[in-house]
């Protein structure tokens, strides 16, 4: 059996409210449009993308005992999610306001502190027997950077809306070979920006636009050829019933096609179909569906 992708990050039990626009900062009124609880977190949606693409995962995140936890990982599990999990006081929550047009304002209403603790023996050999490591922007995942360096095992990261200034993001961007990325706080052009991470030492670096596709930045084709490889992919064609969780399905299929050894270009087309299955459900991801509702 092939080694699980080991994913580190964030899985939530989130309630979603869906309004005609994002509040204003004055005192005033509004009818919800919709509303509902479901799981949440961009480290339990890549794990839900992999899973549902055959892949075996096991994913590291701080979930508690609590009735959020029992929910989320029932879920998972039933997904074909494996974890490996540290025990959290509360399970992290979130309360998001969210539009059609996908803006979103997330409300903490929990979050798992990281207690610091060194990765495990048996999650150590998992990252060095892994095709992958997925580490999301948390600061367990921060910690656990030195590790899985050591492992030797390609580093792949999402670094949402990044602004290009943040500290947080950096060393995540340091270690990655893989970075993905959304333009919606990079400025006009994110290719300059792109570039730069591959500079580097990142091996590809992708943006997603939206309804305009994806673009990829890269090195030359071999044989010592440096020039940078811009690769473009258009969005799949889809009547979009939420955005929730498209970035993280594009992310898994991209991941999902590369291991099997798709080109660059192939492997962002297989992220635009696996992300446009996620834009028909309301949920994470459409296996979901039949187990929340």
């Amino acid at each position: 059996m092939n080694a699980p992708i080991v994913i580190s990050g964030p899985a939530a039990w989130n309630r979603l409210v869906y309004l005609d626009h994002l509040p204003e900062p004055v005192p005033h009124m509004q009818f919800a449009l919709d509303d509902y609880e479901t799981i949440g977190g961009t480290s339990a949606g890549k794990a839900l993308g992999l899973a549902g693409l055959g892949r075996p995962v096991l994913l590291h995140t701080l979930i508690a005992d609590d009735d959020e936890g029992r929910r989320v990982r029932g879920a998972l599990e039933a997904s074909g999610v494996e974890f490996a999990a540290l025990p959290a006081t509360r399970t992290e929550s979130h309360l998001n306001l969210m539009t059609r047009a996908g803006e979103r304002v997330s409300l903490y209403l929990s979050s798992p502190a990281d207690p610091g603790t060194p990765p495990s023996t048996e999650l150590t050999q998992a990252m060095t027997d892994a095709p992958a490591i997925v580490l999301d922007l948390s600061e367990r995942s921060r910690g656990l950077i030195d590790a899985a360096r050591a492992a030797g095992t390609p580093i792949w990261t999402d670094i949402h809306d990044y602004d290009g200034t943040a500290d947080f993001h950096r060393p995540f961007i340091d270690a990655a070979d893989w970075i993905f990325m959304n333009a919606d706080r990079i400025g006009d052009d994110p290719v300059p920006f792109m570039e730069e991470c591959v500079r580097g030492g990142a091996t590809v670096v992708v943006c997603t636009l939206g309804e305009r596709g994806a673009i990829a930045v890269s090195t030359g084709g071999g044989d010592g050829d440096e020039r940078m490889q811009l690769t473009e992919v258009p969005a799949e064609p889809v009547e979009v019933l939420d955005t929730n969780g498209a970035g993280d399905a594009f992310m898994a299929g991209v991941l999902d096609a590369h291991l099997a050894g798709a080109s660059l270009a192939d492997a962002l087309a297989a992220g635009a179909r696996h992300a446009a299955t996620v834009l028909t459900t309301r949920h994470l991801h459409p296996a979901l569906d039949g187990l929340l509702g």
